[in-house]
């Protein structure tokens, strides 16, 4: 299975997150988020292999979060898969993939617990 890391150039822990990759040896299929943000059913999946629900993979600072009120306890998972669909800047990131699992990287060494072999 190949890796996949959802990637955003412009992030230092998802560029060291890469890099590690890279390092080790993988060649792991990059997808920039931003530019081409997963599927609301894609999203669904990632969440699912997680563990998470779309309020865990939020991401606040430098987002829309604030002005778009996602702090409400009171929205759905849909209506928060809607604004992480219209705004794929709020997933955290980077979320990785590998056979063994997968894991928003955050802080970078979370990638070690998935790394295959």
């Amino acid at each position: 299975m190949p890796i996949t890391i959802y990637h955003n150039q412009n992030c230092g822990t998802s560029r060291k997150a890469l890099a590690r990759l890279l390092e080790l040896g993988h060649e792991p299929q990059v997808i920039e988020y931003l530019k081409a943000p997963p599927s609301r059913a894609e999203m669904r999946r990632l969440l699912s292999d997680m563990g998470m629900n779309p309020r865990d993979i939020l991401r606040r600072k430098g987002t829309p979060y604030d002005e778009l009120g996602l702090e409400n306890p009171n929205l759905t998972d849909d209506q928060l898969l809607d604004a992480l669909a219209a705004h794929p800047i709020l997933m955290e990131r980077p979320v990785v993939v590998t056979a063994k699992g997968t894991r928003v990287c955050r802080p970078a060494e979370r990638l070690d617990e998935i790394l295959p072999g």
